[in-house]
């Protein structure tokens, strides 16, 4: 069989995730990132409307004014950043085309991307499909996560591009502080780098505050934002994202976008658009029901004997399971098999995840209950 692949598709590693879509129906899934709530009504019907009004052709390839204008309108009021949104707005089909977009722009062949790891499992693969190199900066379950900001600039070369930041953190659920964030804004431009912020859990915080990485006048000019629908409105099977850069910045994510996709789906950009626009109250109402979720995992895993650092954003727990002698895999495969409860192994997130593994509490309390008696029965047995 032929099979003459490129380099880029042999050192992409599978995602540690995607494997976890598909599982029997007798499983209690806490793997996968998705809300289990529905998209609200305003948000479906505005879908529905657009359908039923022949909104079912190409918009311009940085998507329908009006959406581009809502975000505009959100990022000022909640940040106090400013995105013109005629040419800093892009809309992408999900955060992930986003992210795509932002390394392919920067990155020439063999140009470095610093990571600091737990991360999201596409990071590492988006910047090898750039044809760029991922140096990760591991932090440690021993420190909280923390950034050791020392070491990512220990870890820049001449052949460093940028730095790719995702907070709140998608595995850990830690919010980067105003200090750490304003640190590493600090090496950015100490070394003429790029900054990405992925930033799709902006409005999932528990009790602290989000800090939008370009809204430091000092980074604005070098920092690409990355945020989304999918998340705090439940929209992930409608795949919208944008991308916000300065425009002289944007115009290659821009050009990009037109050869890989030439436009974000047309009935999903004015379901966005009601999202942004009419839902505020239904994400204040899952917030709620997430951070219910969230102290009811943090406090079974504590009486359960596993360690976690608590969560402050996102919808994930990130406990250590070393003291039960289990590596992650062996832990996240043997309690599927004898428990029916999926979990992600915490290496599949990068260096400093080893030890841990990944819940997602997107998912009913009630099943999360049943869940974690899952758990803990399997762990009294280990």
């Amino acid at each position: 069989m032929w099979s003459k692949f490129s380099e880029r598709a042999k050192l992409i590693k599978p995602s540690a995730i995607r494997k976890f879509f598909d599982i029997p129906g007798d499983v209690i899934s806490l793997g996968v990132g998705e809300p289990d709530f529905d998209a609200s009504q305003p948000t479906v019907e505005a879908g529905i409307r657009a359908l039923k009004q022949g909104k079912t052709h190409y918009t311009p390839s940085s998507g329908i004014p009006e959406l581009r204008r809502a975000v505009s309108q959100h990022l000022q009021s909640t940040y106090g950043v400013s995105y013109d949104p005629d040419h800093e707005i892009l809309l992408t089909v999900g955060a992930s085309e986003a992210l795509y977009l932002a390394v392919a722009a920067l990155l020439n062949p063999g140009d470095e991307m610093i990571v600091i790891t737990p991360c999201f499992v596409s990071y590492q693969g988006a910047i090898i499909l750039a044809s760029g190199v991922p140096v990760e900066v591991p932090t440690r379950f021993e420190d909280g996560f923390a950034i050791d900001v020392t070491a990512v600039e220990a870890a820049i070369t001449p052949k460093t591009k940028g730095i790719l930041l995702g907070f709140p953190s998608n595995p850990t659920g830690l919010v980067a502080s105003r200090e750490t964030v304003k640190e590493l804004c600090g090496l950015a431009v100490k070394y003429d780098l790029a900054i990405i912020s992925d930033e799709i859990y902006d409005q999932l915080v528990y009790g602290v505050e989000h800090v939008c990485v370009p809204a430091d006048p000092a980074v604005y000019d070098r920092t690409i934002l990355l945020g989304g629908f999918s998340k705090a409105y439940a929209m992930t099977g409608f795949r919208i994202g944008y991308l916000a850069a300065p425009a002289e910045i944007m115009e290659g994510p821009y050009k990009m976008h037109q050869y890989l996709i030439m436009t974000a789906p047309t009935v999903s950009q004015y379901a966005a658009l009601a999202a942004i626009q009419e839902t505020e109250a239904d994400v204040k109402r899952m917030v709620a029901e997430y951070d219910r979720r969230r102290h009811l995992v943090v406090d079974r895993l504590k009486q359960i004997g596993l360690d976690l650092v608590i969560p402050q954003g996102a919808f994930y727990a990130f406990p250590r399971i070393k003291e039960t002698g289990l590596d992650c895999e062996t832990f996240a495969l043997r309690l599927l098999e004898e428990e029916k409860v999926a979990l992600i192994p915490g290496i599949g997130f990068g260096p400093g995840g080893e030890d841990c593994v990944r819940i997602s509490y997107a998912t009913a309390y009630e099943k999360l209950e049943q869940a974690l008696d899952r758990i803990e029965r399997f762990v009294k047995k280990l």
